[in-house]
C-alpha cells in the first residue's frame, strides 16, 4: 500500500507504537508519580503535571495551555478523578494538535502540481538527506517519477550522500561541484525536470546556521532562481528537525521560520529518543502543519503525522 494512501495500516501503527517507546515509557512513568497516592486532580497535581510535560520537552508555552484546559475541565466538572486525567490529557493534546495540524487528522494526498517542488531545509546532522533519500523512495512507489537536486553545495559529503540515495532509490540527481552556486543547481534541476516531465522535484539545501542574514539571502535567492524556471515554485518548503535534540529543535524551528517561508515540517530520529514531547510543542508554538515523523531506520518509517494516531500510541 502507497505511503500516501489515507489508510492508517497496522504496519504503519506497529512502527509508530515502537519509535514513540522511549518517549511513552518516560513520560507515563513520570505522569503515574505524580497522581500516585492522589483520587482527584487538585492543585498539587497540576503542578505536577506541569512539570511532567515541560521536562518532556512540550515546551513552557504549549503546556500552559493544555494545564488551563484541563482547569477548566476541572472546575466545569467539578470532580475529576487521577483515573480520567490520561483520557482528559489525551482528548486535550489531540485538541491542540488538530488546530495546527490540517495535515494531521486528513494527510494530503498526491499532490497535482507538476513539477511539484519540494526545497528542503535543516542544520547539518538532523536527517535531512535521509528524509529526501525516503521521500523519493516513496513517491516513486506511488507511481510518480522524481528529481533530486543537490544544493547543498558546501560540503562534498552532502552531496555523495544524495547520490548515494538517487542511485539507491532508482531516481536521476542533478548535482555539480563542491562550492558551486547553489541556486545554479536549482535552476538545472528544474530546467531538466520541466524538459523530462518529471512529477516531483526535491531540493537538498546547505544546513548552516552561522549566520541568519546569510542564511535567509541564500535561501531567498535559491527561491527566486526557482521562480524563473516554475513560477510557483517552492510549492513546498519542508524544514527537517531532530526530535532527539528536543528544545533544540524548537531553536532551529525559530531561526528557519525567520529566514524562509517553511510551510510543512518532518520531525526525525523519535524512535532513539524520550523527547518524542517536542513534536506537541513545535507544533503549536510555529502553527506550521508537521507533515512526517521519523521513528525508525527503514524506509517505510517515515510516516505522514496522525495527529489522533500520534497520540495514541503516546497514551496506547
Amino acid at each position: 500500500m502507497s505511503f500516501f494512501s489515507k489508510l492508517f495500516t497496522r504496519e504503519n501503527k506497529e512502527s509508530l507504537n515502537q519509535g514513540l517507546a522511549k518517549t511513552k515509557e518516560s513520560f507515563f512513568g513520570k505522569i503515574a508519580k505524580a497522581v500516585a497516592g492522589k483520587s482527584s486532580v487538585d492543585a498539587s497535581v497540576l503542578d505536577d503535571l506541569e512539570e511532567v510535560l515541560i521536562s518532556g520537552d512540550v515546551g513552557v508555552g504549549t503546556t500552559i495551555k493544555i494545564i488551563q484546559r484541563i482547569e477548566d475541565r476541572v472546575k466545569r466538572d467539578k470532580y475529576v478523578s487521577t483515573t480520567e486525567l490520561n483520557g482528559i490529557l489525551k482528548e486535550e493534546i489531540i485538541g491542540l494538535l488538530s488546530e495546527s495540524n490540517p495535515v494531521g487528522s486528513e494527510p494530503e494526498l498526491l499532490p497535482s502540481i507538476k513539477p511539484y517542488v519540494i526545497m528542503v531545509v535543516g542544520v547539518n546532522g538532523v536527517g535531512k538527506t535521509t528524509t529526501i533519500g525516503k521521500l523519493a523512495h516513496h513517491y516513486k512507489q506511488a507511481g510518480k517519477s522524481v528529481m533530486l537536486g543537490a544544493a547543498d553545495t558546501f560540503r562534498a559529503a552532502a552531496v555523495d550522500q544524495l547520490i548515494i540515495w538517487s542511485e539507491r532509490v532508482g531516481v536521476p540527481i542533478v548535482h555539480q561541484g563542491m562550492g558551486s552556486d547553489p541556486a545554479s543547481v536549482a535552476f538545472d534541476t528544474l530546467s531538466s525536470a520541466t524538459s523530462k516531465g518529471a512529477d516531483i522535484v526535491i531540493i537538498d539545501t546547505a544546513g548552516r546556521l552561522h549566520n541568519k542574514v546569510n542564511l535567509m539571502n541564500e535561501l531567498t535567492k535559491i527561491k527566486n532562481v526557482m521562480k524563473k524556471v516554475v513560477p510557483d515554485a517552492p510549492h513546498e518548503v519542508l524544514l527537517v528537525l531532530d526530535g532527539s535534540t528536543g528544545q533544540n529543535a524548537v531553536e532551529q524551528c525559530k531561526q528557519f521560520t525567520a529566514a524562509t517561508a517553511v510551510n510543512a515540517l518532518a520531525v526525525t530520529k523519535l524512535d532513539g529518543t524520550a523527547k518524542g514531547g517536542v513534536v506537541i510543542g513545535i507544533s503549536d508554538e510555529f502553527k506550521i502543519p508537521v507533515k512526517y515523523i521519523g521513528v525508525g531506520e527503514k524506509m517505510t518509517d517515515l510516516q505522514l503525522f496522525h495527529s489522533a494516531e500520534f497520540v495514541d500510541s503516546l497514551f496506547s
